[in-house]
């Protein structure tokens, strides 16, 4: 088989790694949530070429995104569920229902008024949503009461934030930063307890509490929790980086390094970093 630049063929692929018999032993036993990982990473692997402006990792990322989406079109099609012409299809027709002002009549013939018309025909498409869930008897939708307007989308902690400025603006919320301090006091404790309990569910569970609850300071204090977890990922990197390259001056390796020797690096680096 060769590569082509035929979407057919991409298919074919993932159609031939999926198969029962000749298939890869790694494909076949995927399933939509253990693929679901590689799907958001992939997504942000395609924001990251595009912040650095890398055009030639772009094309290249763009591809494993793209097959990602064909990856979950074979699982739903071998489930009798839809194909990858299904999901086009969709796309297609609601890229075609949202602008009657290109394909077909509307006088919608401004920005403002394409925004107007884009959010009405989405109203539309969210009430026949709902029916196609009641009729499949889905429930549990995310999208309903006070609170779906918050898309799950997005990354948790920018989710978090969010569902905390919507609760916020109907009063409820602290008034102030201080009392959330003594809330994050109160779940490391109940994470502390969790992990003397030794139950992994209990430990993930006050993981997350904890996590909603220094996000709900970040806002307080006017702090993005992704810019600021995005900074300090930046920090540990380049003060990682510091201890890697000390090491090799010194001839030394990562691997036989001791936890004092990177620790004594690592205030090397914050003590660089202040002056």
């Amino acid at each position: 088989m060769e590569a082509s630049q035929d979407i057919s063929r991409l298919i074919e692929i993932m159609k031939a790694l999926r198969d029962p018999k000749t298939g890869c032993p790694w494909d076949i036993v995927q399933n939509f949530e253990t693929i679901k990982p590689y799907t958001i990473e992939e997504a942000y692997e395609v924001a990251d070429a595009i912040e650095r402006n890398d055009l030639d990792d772009l094309c290249e990322e763009l591809g494993d995104l793209l097959l990602q989406v064909v990856y979950h079109a074979q699982m739903a099609d071998e489930a009798g569920e839809f194909s990858f012409g299904d999901v086009v299809h969709a796309v297609t027709r609601k890229m075609i229902r949202r602008h009657p002002h290109v394909f077909a009549v509307s006088d919608a013939d401004t920005p403002d008024a394409v925004k107007i018309q884009w959010d009405e025909i989405k109203a539309e498409e969210k009430r026949e949503r709902a029916e196609r869930r009641a009729r499949r008897g889905i429930t549990g939708d995310f999208k309903a009461g006070f609170l779906g307007s918050v898309q799950r989308s997005q990354p948790a902690l920018t989710e978090a934030l969010k569902l905390q400025q919507r609760a916020a603006k109907v009063g409820f919320d602290w008034s102030e930063a201080e009392p959330i301090l003594d809330k994050i006091e109160e779940e490391i404790g109940e994470l502390r307890e969790a992990l003397r309990g030794g139950q992994k569910d209990k430990m993930k569970d006050e993981l997350g509490d904890l996590i909603f609850a220094l996000v709900n300071i970040g806002r307080h204090v006017d702090a993005d929790p992704e810019d600021a977890l995005r900074g300090t990922n930046t920090k540990f990197r380049r003060r990682f980086r510091h201890i890697e390259t000390e090491l090799q001056k010194s001839g030394e390796t990562l691997e036989a390094a001791t936890l004092e020797r990177m620790e004594e690096l690592w205030q090397a680096a914050k003590l660089g970093e202040r002056r």
